[in-house]
């Protein structure tokens, strides 16, 4: 198994390696996203290399040679940072009592396969409903210690999202009262409301006091990996792990950006109906807290317009009832997202990790109902300072290369410089990059010292993520993003081979501070035949040595 996991990966990374070079090209310098050439020249790039792929490593220290010799700089702020790409591990690493990894082999072979693709980490998904599953003051930490320490073992670093949504709500904790409900009265499942942050629903302990327990249950827990190897710890916010509304039709799944319809508003279960009425008699009108807008919209309606209450001109939104509804609503999930941070401030005060949190790039671009029911009524400005405020980095969910993804990360982006929030970015699931995409990812990645992406990670690696077809995504999505930040890809410089032009042929390997560092010896001819069988089991060879 980890012998073809390793053949795999080092196919899929000759493969896509040669081709991201020339997609990258077109006369394109992505000099925004390039890395600290100038810093790394003064230094040396041993450090660098340390916090590398070995691919990227070897890439950044023969561009660092030839551009110190040429003097061929740019703006050294926006060329300062390195930005580390990630992968997430499968949602069942762990097994589900959660006291050992499931599939061990399979799992040690992943890593030394993403090891090979030249990634700075992985991301782990740790499930609240795993590591407690009988309740207060029992937890169960020793599968994902176990999994830390083969991340630890393959020289990745580790990156920890502390899910508490959806599956990942234990059974204890999913009172059907406390949870978010639609207009039908809908309950949705694993996402307590977030008017029931503060109130004791949870066996006399309020979801708030539950989760700070957790995040302190898991800082004592992991204290020997933190920093060396768990560099970032991501806290859930809402559905998906992100913050919002779950504003999309039940059944939905993860990939939330499938649904191009206008939402529901999410605020008819019986604690947030009891702020909504407290919220009203404060503001001197009772009767707008009766219920939610009658004539919002509904899942069906793809077209802002398809609802009363989002019509323009005429709709209720642009009334003083729209405005007092929308800006309680939003103003509920902002109050959540700042409770939440709070609690994991105290809880990892003083740690080596950097905070981190998922908002969504939320789709279709440019409608305003979308946006609203979701909870972004005063768009991602708010959401950026509170983020900013706590330390917290924003990760943009739901990243791929296309248009619309881009017009939306762009205010995203815009947000968080206005503020000074830290932005990382995080693929749809299973992104695929294709011919031309080079561009779209460039604009994604791309920025100056205030809107450039600290982090990239590619989501995720299940059940058959294993497999060629997947390995190739993962090979192709990263090696694009891997060539993006380099000034130069060292065997791009002739774009008009971008459609036939086969890898580079590697040959021997150099081992520099234990890593191995493939080199490639030979420049990419015109071939139908994207990589021969002799090379391939060459860099296999290598490889495994």
């Amino acid at each position: 198994m980890e012998a073809v996991l390793m053949q795999r990966a080092a196919a899929a990374w000759s493969l896509c390696a040669g081709k991201a070079a020339s997609l990258v090209g077109h006369g394109q310098r992505p000099g925004v996203v390039r890395l600290g050439v100038a810093q790394r020249a003064a230094a040396g790039t041993g450090s660098v290399r340390a916090r590398m792929g070995p691919v990227r490593a070897h890439v950044s220290e023969e561009r660092s040679t030839e551009e110190a010799a040429v003097g061929e700089y740019e703006d050294e702020d926006a060329v300062s940072a390195v930005m580390s790409l990630f992968v997430g591990l499968p949602e069942d690493v762990v097994c589900p009592d959660g006291r050992a990894v499931s599939r061990p082999r399979a799992v040690r072979a992943a890593l030394r396969a993403l090891k090979l693709l030249g990634v700075d980490g992985v991301e782990l998904p740790v499930s609240w409903a795993v590591a407690q599953q009988a309740g207060e003051h029992a937890f169960e930490w020793a599968g994902y210690l176990a999994a830390a320490g083969m991340v630890r073992d393959a020289g990745l670093g580790l990156r920890v999202s502390l899910r508490t949504d959806g599956p990942a709500l234990p059974a204890w904790a999913a009172d059907p009262d406390a949870l978010v409900a639609d207009r039908e009265g809908n309950r949705r499942e694993g996402c307590l409301s977030f008017a029931v942050d503060e109130l004791p629903v949870l066996g006399g302990k309020s979801p708030v006091e539950a989760y700070e327990a957790l995040f302190r249950c898991f800082g004592d827990a992991f204290a020997d990996f933190m920093g060396p190897t768990v560099t970032d710890v991501t806290v859930s916010l809402g559905p998906n792990g992100e913050l919002r509304y779950p504003s999309y039709p039940p059944g939905s799944g993860a990939d939330t950006n499938a649904y191009a319809g206008a939402g529901e508003f999410q605020c008819y279960d019986k604690h947030a109906l009891a702020s909504l009425k407290r919220h009203a008699e404060s503001s001197g009108q009772p009767l707008w807290g009766l219920s939610g807008p009658h004539d919002g919209p509904r899942y069906d309606d793809e077209a802002p317009d398809s609802s009363a209450f989002f019509r323009s001109p005429g709709g209720s939104w642009n009334t003083a009832y729209g405005e007092f509804f929308l800006s309680w609503y939003a103003g509920e999930l902002l109050a959540h997202g700042d409770r939440v941070l709070a609690a994991a401030s105290r809880a990892f005060a003083g740690k080596p990790v950097q905070l981190s949190a998922k908002v969504p790039l939320l789709l279709p671009h440019g409608s305003r109902a979308a946006e609203a029911t979701a909870g972004f009524h005063g768009g991602y400005g708010p959401v950026a300072e509170m983020f900013a405020r706590h330390g917290c980095t924003v990760i943009a969910s739901g990243s791929s290369p296309v248009v619309e993804v881009e017009e939306v990360l762009a205010r995203v982006k815009g947000a968080c410089a206005e503020h000074g929030a830290r932005l990382a970015l995080e693929s749809a699931p299973l992104a695929v990059a294709r011919d031309g995409d080079a561009g779209a990812w460039a604009k994604l990645v791309s920025g100056d010292e205030r809107t450039a992406p600290c982090q990239f990670t590619y989501q995720r690696m299940g059940a058959r993520s294993l497999g060629a077809r997947t390995m190739r995504r993962l090979a192709a999505c990263l090696s694009i993003v891997q060539h993006l930040q380099s000034s130069s890809p060292p065997y791009a410089h002739d774009m008009r081979l971008s459609k036939q032009r086969s890898p580079p042929k590697w040959e021997g390997a150099k081992h520099l501070d234990r890593e191995v560092v493939v080199v490639h010896t030979e420049e990419p001819t015109l071939s139908q035949d994207p990589i021969e069988p002799s090379d391939r089991e060459r860099v296999v060879r290598t490889c495994a040595t």
